[in-house]
């Protein structure tokens, strides 16, 4: 007999300014979090800056690159969404729930042949997979096009955002836009949801898809939030990015609390609650 189709969980419809919620509750989470965060959001923003300095004289190379890390950033904000899910449960945020949190999964999957033992695994190498065929074509639309070797970013700016026949940088945006737009929409609640409930893949990317489609607007607000903060952050030398990034792992958090009811899911790992802790309360406003 076929087996039934697992159900999906409940998404909810929010205010289009709820992203703006999200991302004070992230600032807030960095906070009381404090070094498990930092350290981590610190070293994310060495690997960008590795990226840079491996990349800085191919700009082609580098905005592929650089965007390729955009595509893969939810699978690297998972200690994020485990500190806040800790500081949720009003259990200790640090690293010592992130190292219990790993290790559950590995205690909790006596089998590490099964799928769900590997969804998260499957999951980033589907975003890797992704960010690799945008680098490669972002690499060969301006090594062919470009009408002279694009080496830095001034070069870029130069010759293809100000250049008269503005046709290539149309094409290259549009070409990123049609790529992130379905990578957005998979992925902006599936890793929480695969983090923090008993599914599969294909459940929390098809939640995260109903998400996407329940709220366009209040999902384009926070795209358009996340690279806006993500572009400031690599000002300064990706320096910038060490704060950017713990905030938006959280937030991201928070939007998927807010964003789909879970409630009917098991959790994937059983809280370890503090006395008299209070689970703060994710009822996303109606639209």
């Amino acid at each position: 007999m076929p087996q039934p189709r697992a159900a999906l969980p409940q998404v909810r419809s929010v205010v289009f300014t709820r992203p703006l919620t999200w991302l004070a509750l992230g600032w807030r989470d960095m906070l009381r979090s404090g070094a498990a965060s930092l350290v981590y959001g610190l070293a994310l923003a060495v690997f960008g800056m590795l990226i840079a300095v491996v990349a800085h004289d191919r700009f082609w190379l580098l905005a592929g690159a650089m965007s390729g890390f955009l595509v893969v950033a939810p699978v690297l904000a998972t200690s994020f969404y485990v500190l806040s899910r800790a500081l949720e449960r009003g259990e200790p945020a640090g690293l010592a729930v992130v190292v219990r949190t790993w290790l559950f999964w590995q205690s909790s999957h006596r089998s590490k042949w099964g799928n769900d033992y590997w969804c998260l695994v499957q999951f980033g190498a589907l975003l890797a997979l992704a960010g690799t065929g945008w680098v490669l074509v972002s690499s060969a639309l301006i090594t062919l096009l470009a009408p002279v070797p694009i080496r830095s970013p001034i070069d870029f700016i130069t010759h293809v955002v100000l250049a008269p026949d503005s046709t290539l940088f149309a094409l290259w945006l549009a070409l990123g836009s049609l790529l992130a737009a379905p990578i957005f929409a998979s992925s902006v609640v599936a890793m929480p949801l695969l983090l923090d409930r008993r599914v599969g893949l294909w459940q929390a990317v098809l939640t995260s898809w109903q998400a996407v489609l329940a709220n366009p607007a209040t999902m384009a607000l926070w795209t358009a939030l996340i690279l806006a903060l993500t572009l400031l952050g690599m000002v300064p030398m990706m320096l910038g990015l060490a704060v950017v990034m713990p905030v938006l792992g959280h937030a991201s958090w928070h939007a998927y609390r807010d964003l789909v009811d879970a409630s009917s899911l098991p959790l994937r790992e059983p809280g370890v609650w503090a006395p008299g802790a209070v689970t703060e309360q994710h009822n996303g406003a109606a639209s």
